[in-house]
């Protein structure tokens, strides 16, 4: 039986409207329209509609997928961002969710160790403080954010999509937590998304999160990434009298984050008076560190994923193949990966294949 959700879910990654997928199927709107409300096309429409989108026929012929709905995601830029975009990013979500049943089928994945923090939304700080003791880190800087992430239990995807009005997103589907990541960024600036989309993880998707407005949320996140990737103890142990963007510039390397949230993180700890955080904030403006970052630091790749993926291709099991047996066009399964899993080694490690079942 053809899937109308299966077909929501393609248009939506190609960022078409119904009226855009009918011209390009030739087809109707009403055409569109019947067969996305449940009506089964006949075998030459759904070749039609396959071809237009660029899916494979067998796509549309599957289970109803996952379908995440937006009040249920969080999404750093929402106002910024364009209803296509939206739904591209939440198709992306439906997919990368089928990928990791696929791959759950066939490797033991880390245990979700996560807790629910949503009784200190009012102090993400606090939160911040409680969820790295619980993983024991002390007040170190975190190293390998990824890697951390990973190892408990959050499933990290790409989102490479060509926009900077999609940040990043997360939610839990199934007592498993995501996080997407756009690679379009800085590293610091994902490591600070993947932090932020951290905080929602454990301050809002157990609570009521509905009734909370989305500015306090999202200030909430940040305040919680701050605290937890620059903890107040290690700061102040590291740094002081700081009066100079230079400073900060050669400081933000410790903790992988950009020079603006250092100097950010400073300021609300009063390591920096408001007067000397206007300035240096225009004088890191001015030497480019607003949009980008000119002496960043190198882009954590996914520990989880290249061992999968090195595993897979010492069985002769290539991106192609997952893509087949998907059924999806493996240009989706290169995004959700994008810059994530680095290249595949040609002789696997002995550890690298533990994780298969």
């Amino acid at each position: 039986m053809f899937c109308a959700d299966r077909l929501k879910v393609a248009r939506y990654r190609r960022k078409l409207t119904g009226k855009q997928l009918a011209a390009l199927a030739d087809l109707t709107d009403v055409t569109v329209s019947k067969v996305e409300n449940g009506h089964q096309p006949d075998d030459f429409t759904a070749q039609k509609l396959a071809k237009a989108l660029n899916f494979p026929i067998q796509f549309f012929f599957m289970d109803r997928p996952e379908i995440l709905e937006p009040q249920a995601v969080s999404f750093r830029s929402l106002k910024k961002m364009k209803a296509a975009e939206r739904n591209a990013s939440l198709a992306a979500g439906s997919m990368g969710i089928a990928l990791f049943d696929w791959i759950n089928s066939r490797f033991d994945l880390p245990a979700p160790d996560l807790i629910d923090l949503s009784r200190e939304q009012s102090r993400p700080d606090v939160a911040a403080r409680l969820l790295r003791q619980h993983w024991g880190l002390g007040d170190r800087p975190v190293g390998n954010i990824l890697r951390l992430f990973e190892s408990k239990g959050i499933r990290v995807l790409s989102l490479s999509e060509n926009t900077l009005n999609v940040d990043a997103y997360s939610f839990w589907h199934a007592d498993n937590p995501y996080i997407f990541l756009n690679q379009m960024k800085t590293a610091e600036r994902s490591n600070f998304d993947a932090a932020h989309e951290l905080g929602h993880l454990v301050l809002h998707f157990h609570a009521q999160a509905e009734s909370l407005p989305d500015e306090d949320a999202e200030r909430q996140a940040n305040n919680f990434a701050s605290a937890f990737l620059m903890p107040d103890a290690d700061l102040k142990s590291t740094l002081s009298n700081v009066y100079s963007s230079s400073q900060i510039i050669r400081a933000k390397v410790r903790w992988k984050v950009s020079a603006m949230a250092l100097a950010t993180r400073l300021h609300q700890l009063g390591m920096l008076s408001d007067w000397n955080y206007r300035s240096i904030i225009i004088d890191l403006g001015q030497r480019g560190y607003r949009k980008s970052e000119p002496l960043g630091v190198e882009r954590e790749i996914s520990t989880l994923l290249a061992k999968i993926l090195s595993a897979l291709w010492s069985k002769g099991i290539t991106k192609n193949e997952i893509a087949e047996e998907l059924n999806m066009p493996r240009e989706e399964i290169e995004s959700l990966l994008f810059g994530l899993a680095g290249p595949i080694r040609s002789r696997p490690n002995r550890s690298d294949l533990t994780l298969v079942r």
